[in-house]
């Protein structure tokens, strides 16, 4: 096994690409360590990775899965996983753990949370750290997917943070976004972004069991009133709200066919296949941004610069106005020579 792992890193980018595409887990696993890397000396063969694997993604469905901490999370996706296997698909499960601010170090628990679904040949989970990452994804989740459907993954599940509104950039790089919900309807139809309600394709109440069935019956009725408010989306679908208990298996088929019923009626109108042009376009622009940055903090002139010009800042002798001009003047000053 030791004698693996270290082929497998001086694998060149066509060894990876062949193991990839065999399924190889162990592969897969190292190509998305890879393309997670910082290091500059890994980021050249990661690139060409990912554009070998490119031809051989865009055939699976990619489902965002969101809602606050506590609400069910990893035991729906466990039984969700399980369900969809048994439909004979192959599942991705890229986990999102919340990176501490202060350390930068992350939990990455998520495989101990889904015991039975780690154990299925046909389930790979993958737990990544956001690291200082907004939006509640990590910063290669959309690399991560376009690797997992070159590995043969039929759907691919992100769950992210659950941190509020701003997590709703998982919608950029996913089909359906699936927002888990608790019963306790007037405080928790309150609590709600509007910029997630805008996004959702389908709340489900998750916990629907014993003495909370009632309350999550009101709750639906609650949600579906919300649901009405807004207008039909661009795509011709109108949000759904079901009720369900991932820990005793009910709701989780119901919960399949609508997400099947989505993919069939926005292929069928051309609405699929247009949303993913668009998110590629947005992937682009992102990943100018994330270079444009890589590249101004790793310039030597603004490192060697930037540890004055802060300490300026503090002490009120420079306005952070004209500080982030001074450095990005030393950036292209830099670059022009």
């Amino acid at each position: 096994m030791d004698n693996k792992r270290k082929n497998i890193k001086n694998a060149t980018v066509s060894e990876f690409l062949e193991n990839i595409l065999l399924g190889d887990i162990t592969y897969l696993s190292k190509a998305i360590t890879l393309i997670e890397s910082s290091k500059k000396a890994d980021y050249k063969k990661a690139s060409e990775l990912l554009e070998a694997c490119l031809p051989y993604a865009n055939n699976s469905v990619r489902i965002g899965i969101t809602g606050v901490p506590g609400v069910g999370k990893s035991t729906f996706i466990e039984a969700f996983g399980i369900h969809l296997i048994k439909l004979k698909k192959k599942i991705a499960v890229l986990t999102i753990d919340p990176s501490s601010t202060i350390n930068k170090g992350s939990i990455l628990g998520d495989k101990t949370r889904m015991e039975k679904l780690t154990k299925e040949k046909n389930a790979f989970i993958r737990p990544s750290p956001t690291g200082n990452q907004l939006g509640g994804v990590a910063k290669k989740t959309k690399e991560s997917i376009v690797l997992c459907e070159a590995a043969g993954y039929d759907v691919i599940l992100i769950e992210t943070v659950g941190v509020g509104q701003s997590e709703t950039i998982v919608n950029s790089m996913v089909d359906f976004f699936l927002l888990l919900k608790l019963a306790g309807a007037g405080d928790e139809l309150q609590g709600i972004k509007r910029g997630i309600m805008e996004l959702t394709d389908t709340i489900i109440i998750n916990k629907a069991d014993n003495e909370n069935i009632k309350e999550a019956e009101l709750a639906k009725i609650e949600f579906e009133s919300a649901l009405q408010l807004y207008p039909i989306k661009e795509n011709a679908w109108r949000p759904k709200v079901i009720t369900c208990s991932a820990l005793k298996n009910i709701g989780i088929d119901k919960a399949w066919q609508i997400i099947s019923d989505f993919v069939q009626i926005t292929k069928d109108n051309g609405t699929f296949y247009e949303n993913r042009t668009s998110q590629n376009k947005s992937w682009l622009l992102k990943t100018i941004d994330q270079q444009l940055k890589d590249n101004f903090y790793a310039n030597p002139k603004v490192q060697t610069n930037l540890t004055r010009i802060l300490q300026s800042v503090e002490n009120n002798k420079i306005s952070p106005f004209e500080a982030a001009n001074e450095l990005i003047e030393i950036y292209f000053k830099k670059k022009e020579e």
